[in-house]
């Protein structure tokens, strides 16, 4: 049973992520972008890699699902108020989607943290796209989450390398 369950919440979040628009290539490209200066060789198929395994951490589907699960509500009305006006308008003092990407991002250290808040503000990539408010759609969740992602490939790409040397 609750290996059926580990199967489903990462075959979900898989699901969901692509459904909103974003694909494990957008994500390895994030990483590429946060990397390539502190790797030499990086390949995009590395970066790949840290993100699939980083998606196979139960804490992180935990977040994709909780996280997208909130978006698509707040796209649907499905909220009360104030939280649906807060999360549909993705206001600049809450802070809960932010809580939850550090929530993926503390499975792999503190380098994570500085790699999450370096590409919350760039916002290349995949990010750009989510961040936009003119689409209708709702990425208030997603859009941390992915750069939350994003930052523990990186934490997770610059552990592996520190151990290598």
């Amino acid at each position: 049973m609750d290996s059926k369950r580990i199967n489903l919440s990462e075959q979900t979040a898989r699901k969901w992520l692509k459904e909103r628009g974003v694909t494990t290539q957008d994500i390895a490209e994030l990483v590429m972008y946060l990397q390539s200066a502190y790797h030499e060789n990086l390949s995009i198929d590395e970066c790949l890699h840290n993100v699939e395994r980083v998606l196979s951490k139960r804490e992180v589907q935990n977040a994709i699902l909780t996280g997208i699960q909130l978006d698509m509500l707040a796209e649907k009305k499905m909220l009360e108020e104030p939280l649906q006006s807060i999360i549909s308008t993705d206001e600049g003092l809450y802070g809960v989607d932010e809580i939850l990407a550090f929530s993926i991002v503390n499975v792999y250290g503190s380098i994570g943290f500085t790699n999450y808040g370096f590409i919350d503000k760039q916002k290349p990539g995949i990010l750009q796209k989510l961040n936009d408010k003119s689409s209708g759609e709702c990425h208030t969740f997603l859009d941390d989450i992915v750069g939350a992602i994003a930052a523990a490939a990186s934490s997770r790409l610059a552990h592996r390398a520190v151990n290598a040397e």
